[in-house]
């Protein structure tokens, strides 16, 4: 091996532990492996890191499992593990890693192992993959068919049917308990729900279609069978998972199913940044995950922060550490900073949007690009005050959302085609690409369906059903292009080319702005290419989607600079030189619907942790004192004072500097009383309500 200066030599001393745990002098350790890996501390290094260092060590890259939550941080973790690999053989960055073919999401990878293993899952291996919105028409259909729309009182729309059926599967809880923790309103539906939800998997099975948590249910049912799990466990030496605090019980099962003693697990992540409940992720997996192998699992805690100066690692350490269960740490940084954080304190929320635009502009002036400057928020329409104080002065933002590439009428219509050849009896695929030729309604869509769903071969069957007269010729078009594409020697990416090809005079007929739409279909064709086949293809980017369609992702970027807006769960992953958080005050932070329990409000603290935790430099928490709250009630509008966040006790005020708005200085002092007598007139004022 030439010799080459050590590339671990930018490690500091647990990261280096970490990337080393079982391997060299350390070899004889064969335990289970957290690393826990504060915020700024760099957990994407450490574990690309690792990955070099296993292969290094002659581990077979065709037998390591990398799984991330997505495509993008997979990818980001191959090319420096590539980096690390081609510095220690000293050859330039022209070198790639060797492939790494099982590093991808869970999702992902779930589809892959399926697909290996259809057959003895009772699976046919051409099954397609339902995107949330094909999951929530064919939930709706089903809701309809059941009669379920039409009862006297309002029963739940097919996305709230969808939201409940996810949280069962993925918390692996009793509809009942998910109900009443998650979706009270929607108890008295319980004997409903479950008839729907089995209609709902009889549709998928007889449709040959899965929908994302089918992906983790086969997977982990077949992790649960003795000789399919140890089969399947004994495909790979080394399993590596990222952000493990975001995983849900299914994935946990899996990963104990892959390696049930533990030897050649890693798994990282920080459980202050457990955050996302409301998807069905449980921060009791990275709580418990030492102890559920015997002996229990290496913990290596990364806590050099290289994001945050001091000042700020002070503050962001004291809220986390009243958490009521953690992994013990304490964030340090050697950047000493030369301010605090700043507790604002404004006296209503339109205070709050014009020191916060004053703040930005001031920030800007001083060299600060808006870019490197965030507004973050417990919810979505807490910056409505703020935005449209930024228009009024002209300073241009993008808020995170949006219209996402896959949600485009147009790229759906294309992949719906794709869809339908690759699986004849994915239904809706088939309604939505039928009913693009002129002449064919619903009805005739569903009778062709039907007579496909019924017949032996469903291709067949399609060539030779009998549209209206109007609509012959054009039928006859399509029937040429499925059969074309039904072809099993034609040659991947052509496919894509024949259908678009075959779509474009419908594009142009349906949208006035087609040129711009089509300008979306041409880098879907450019996506294609990077895949090895059809059905990788359609698995992979309904799993992974790119984030925006051409004609809204230009919308967002008409200025060179612009200030970032974005709820906090968004922000997760994110850093920037300033941050403001908006309305840090009880009811907002915690959120009035967090604060049921105990884990609750645990989380709630731990997202105020995450926001703050995002800056480099600036910190500002907001205080506005009273709120304006519109309800349908006899009082009308009123003024509801706010506390303080409870999360920033008097104890802690102390380490920040406070600012109190020129205009709130009349009530300042009632900002900072104590946190108690605060929370309990908002509890008061609430009551006023009930």
């Amino acid at each position: 091996m030439p010799d080459v200066a050590d590339p671990f030599d930018s490690l500091n001393a647990e990261q280096r532990l970490a990337v080393g745990h079982g391997l060299g002098e350390d070899g004889a350790d064969a335990r289970a492996l957290l690393i826990i890996a504060g915020a700024g501390t760099g957990k994407t290094n450490t574990l690309a890191y690792r990955v070099a260092k296993l292969i290094l060590h002659q581990q077979d890259p065709q037998r390591l499992l990398l799984l991330t939550f997505s495509r993008r941080a997979a990818l980001e973790m191959e090319r420096r593990a590539a980096s690390v690999i081609n510095r220690v053989l000293g050859r330039g960055g022209a070198r790639q890693l060797p492939s790494l073919p099982w590093s991808g999401t869970f999702h992902s990878v779930a589809a892959r192992l399926l697909r290996d293993y259809a057959g003895r899952l009772g699976l046919d291996a051409s099954f397609t993959i339902h995107d949330r919105g094909d999951s929530e028409d064919l939930l709706g259909l089903a809701r309809h068919d059941l009669g379920l729309t039409s009862t006297r009182s309002r029963f739940p729309q097919k996305g709230t049917c969808l939201s409940i059926y996810s949280r069962v599967v993925n918390s692996q809880q009793p509809l009942a308990q998910v109900l009443q923790q998650a979706f009270p309103w929607c108890s008295p539906w319980e004997s409903e729900l479950k008839r729907l939800f089995g209609a709902y998997v009889d549709i998928k099975q007889r449709q040959n279609v899965l929908d994302y948590d089918d992906l983790l249910l086969f997977w982990s049912e077949m992790m649960a069978d003795p000789q399919l799990g140890a089969e399947v466990g004994a495909r790979f030496d080394h399993v590596l998972v990222d952000e493990y605090q975001d995983t849900n019980r299914l994935q946990a099962a899996i990963l104990l199913g892959l390696k049930p003693e533990g030897a050649g697990l890693t798994v990282v992540g920080d459980d202050a940044q457990s955050i996302y409940s409301f998807r069905g992720a449980t921060v009791r997996n990275i709580l418990d995950f030492p102890q559920q192998f015997d002996p229990p699992a290496r913990r290596v805690t990364l806590q050099r922060n290289y994001r945050s100066t001091q000042p700020l690692l002070e503050v962001s350490n004291a809220v986390i550490a009243q958490a009521s269960e953690r992994h013990d740490k304490t964030l340090w940084s050697d950047k000493a900073g030369s301010g605090r954080a700043q507790l604002v304190m404004v006296s209503d929320e339109a205070e709050q949007a014009v020191w916060v635009a004053s703040r930005i502009l001031e920030q800007r002036e001083a060299g600060l690009a808006l870019k490197s400057q965030a507004v973050l928020f417990r919810t979505s329409s807490h910056s409505a005050a703020l935005e449209l104080e930024l228009t009024r002065r002209q300073i241009p933002f993008v808020k995170f959302g949006g219209l996402k590439f896959l949600e485009a009428a147009h790229v759906k219509d294309l992949l719906a085609v794709l869809r339908f050849a690759q699986n004849p009896r994915g239904r809706m695929a088939g309604f939505r690409v039928v009913q693009l030729i002129p002449g064919v309604g619903p009805a005739h869509a569903a009778r062709l369906l039907d007579a496909m769903e019924q017949a032996p071969d469903p291709a067949l069957a399609l060539e030779a059903f009998r549209m209206p007269a109007g609509a012959a010729a054009a039928w006859q078009t399509f029937v040429l292009l499925y059969r074309a594409l039904r072809q099993p020697q034609r040659n991947w990416p052509a496919d894509v080319d024949l259908a678009k090809r075959w779509y474009v005079p419908h594009l142009e007929r349906l949208h006035d702005d087609a040129a711009v739409r089509r300008a979306d279909l041409d880098n879907l064709e450019r996506i294609a290419a990077s895949y090895a086949s059809r059905e990788r293809f359609l698995s992979e980017l309904t799993l992974d989607p790119p984030d925006a369609s051409s004609d809204r992702a230009g919308e967002a970027l008409r200025d060179e600079d612009y200030v970032i807006l974005s709820t906090i769960h968004s922000a997760k992953g994110q850093e920037w030189t300033s941050v403001h958080v908006l309305n840090v005050v009880d009811g907002c932070i915690p959120s009035d619907l967090g604060t049921g329990s105990q884990d609750e409000i645990d989380e709630e603290r731990r997202l105020l942790y995450v926001a703050m935790t995002r800056a480099r430099e600036h910190l500002h928490l907001l205080v506005p004192q009273r709120f304006y709250v519109t309800q349908q009630s006899a009082l009308g509008q009123r003024h509801i004072y706010a506390a303080r966040s409870r999360f920033i006790d008097d104890a802690l005020v102390a380490k920040f500097e406070t600012v109190v708005w020129p205009a709130a200085v009349a009530e300042g002092a009632a900002a900072l009383a104590p946190l108690s007598a605060g929370i309990a007139v908002r509890e008061r004022a609430r009551d006023a309500w009930r």
